[in-house]
């Protein structure tokens, strides 16, 4: 079971629909928000010891990041760059905080410093499309979708293509099943994830919910070694708000 402690942060963030929803996609669910919040009491006390460091307002960022605390994920990656200001190209984590908080311009402008400071990540560019689709509307948003030149990892060439509307969500699937990367975890975790997004901006809501389930119910969540990779986190409250609604 969830400490108390634990379910009082997260309902803060998400409804008890929500709740139920996310708890069912993934066993391990409820241990990783138990952990997350045990991390953030820990970082909520080193923080008012030591208000200026930046790796430790990083870490209680994500923390609250993880546990859908958007405003205050934004409050301590902001204070990080106003502590060094050379943490604000980079701040990829500062874009995603944004577009969870429905701070959608401001979204896709980090995500352009950061295609600034490196131009090979398409992923960055799915972010930045996908948070000017909510501020200016898809047309807009492909019409100005960052430029890439060379490849970088799978499978977000492909995605990148799907999202400027140059092959649909099956047409990715084909294409991933016909170069046999379906086998890989890693590969579809991100296809579901993403094809799963790209569905929800179409407004095709049911085909969102059933991609974005498959991204979260999957092994991803504990691929970092130490603890639950950071898009899976990621991945997990946007299908929580894809099925209650409020994406």
């Amino acid at each position: 079971m969830i400490p108390k402690p634990a379910m009082g942060l997260l309902i803060s963030a998400l409804c008890c629909a929500q709740l139920a929803t996310a708890l069912a996609q993934n066993a391990a669910i409820p241990s990783i928000i138990a952990k997350v919040t045990a991390d953030l009491e820990r970082l909520d006390g080193a923080v008012s010891q030591m208000p200026d460091s930046v790796p430790l307002r990083s870490r209680r960022g994500d923390c609250h990041l993880f546990l859908a605390h958007f405003r205050e994920a934004v409050a301590d990656f902001e204070a990080m760059i106003a502590l060094d200001p050379a943490q604000d190209a980079p701040h990829w984590r500062l874009g995603i905080a944004y577009y969870f908080e429905g701070e959608f311009a401001k979204a896709a402008k980090q995500f352009e410093k950061y295609h600034a400071y490196d131009g090979g990540d398409r992923e960055n560019g799915i972010w930045k499309f996908l948070s000017q689709a909510r501020a200016a509307g898809i047309e807009k948003a492909r019409d100005e979708m960052l430029v890439y030149t060379r490849f970088d990892r799978e499978p977000f060439p492909a995605l990148y293509e799907m999202f400027a509307g140059r092959r649909t969500t099956d047409d990715l699937f084909r294409d991933l099943a016909a170069r046999g990367l379906t086998a890989d975890s890693r590969v579809m975790f991100f296809a579901n994830y993403y094809a799963g997004l790209n569905e929800a901006l179409l407004g095709h809501r049911e085909r969102a919910i059933e991609l974005t389930r498959k991204a979260v119910a999957g092994d991803r969540g504990k691929a970092a070694g130490s603890g639950p990779a950071y898009m899976w986190q990621v991945a997990r409250i946007h299908a929580a708000r894809l099925e209650s609604g409020a994406e």
